[in-house]
């Protein structure tokens, strides 16, 4: 049986639930509303705190989760003023129901590695031991871009594995690795720089790991179509790019 370490299991899950709410449960309807994947959990606010520092009066607050669960809302018409997807098969979906603006842009990319609890006790050395059957292995649910990525990677290699879970987003495969739930999991490696107090990372050879394209969008129903723009558009701007590269993303400026 496993036997999580309390205290630094209770101290993550605590941070944790902080930002995956975005923002307290009183959310400002006079403020711009971001919906951003998971993975830009550390990134986004410094974001937002360099836009408001460049347009002072500005508000911002941001809604994470899973980039799919994200469209989904939308589709189904929850508001939002900018969506950042980490891929571009959502934000196409919510472009094709006519609720953003038709000039997305990619702003960054990411890549995959193996997260493991810290000390890796098992020994992992590669994604092929994730297919051994002692090895208990969490998964993002496939709708999200994370576990797409994570079946790629194990197409590329190979291998079959099958997970202990199938979890909603990025954050969550972190949290099942790093309180000793599970021995590993496929995430990106911005999340692993993120956690890595709580857990290890395992890279994964060059020729087996996939990328995947963050791109933004602004709310063509904002309440204030300019301002969303506005932000959309600092989001690849120099300042932000470099944000997003000290927090382990590549920048990458560009239309699909």
């Amino acid at each position: 049986m496993r036997i999580p370490k309390l205290n630094r299991v209770l101290a993550f899950l605590g941070i944790a639930a902080l930002v995956s709410c975005g923002g307290s449960s009183d959310s400002d309807p006079s403020a711009l509303t971001v919906f951003a994947a998971s993975s830009l959990t550390g990134a986004m606010p410094e974001i937002m705190d360099a836009f408001i520092s460049e347009y002072p009066g500005s508000k911002v607050q941001v809604q994470f989760g899973s980039s799919s669960d994200l469209a989904i809302q939308i589709i189904e018409g929850a508001p939002f003023d900018v969506f950042a997807s980490a891929d571009v098969t959502n934000m196409l979906k919510v472009e094709e129901a006519g609720r953003v603006n038709a000039n997305s842009t990619m702003f960054a990319s990411n890549t995959f590695a193996i997260i493991v609890e810290k000390g890796n006790p098992l020994e992992i050395k590669s994604i092929a031991d994730l297919a051994e059957p002692d090895v208990v292995v969490v998964q993002c649910v496939t709708t999200a871009p994370c576990g797409q990525g994570a079946l790629t990677v194990f197409k590329n290699a190979g291998i079959s594995v099958t997970p202990k879970s199938f979890e909603e987003n990025v954050k969550s495969v972190v949290t099942k690795v790093s309180s000793g739930e599970a021995d590993a999991g496929i995430v990106y490696v911005t999340d692993v720089i993120a956690a890595e107090q709580q857990t290890d990372k395992i890279a994964i050879e060059a020729g087996l790991n996939t990328t995947t394209d963050y791109y933004v969008a602004a709310s063509n129903r904002s309440s204030d179509v300019e301002l969303a723009q506005r932000f959309a558009d600092f989001v690849v701007s120099p300042l932000a790019q470099e944000i997003l590269r000290k927090y382990g993303f590549v920048p990458a400026v560009g239309g699909k």
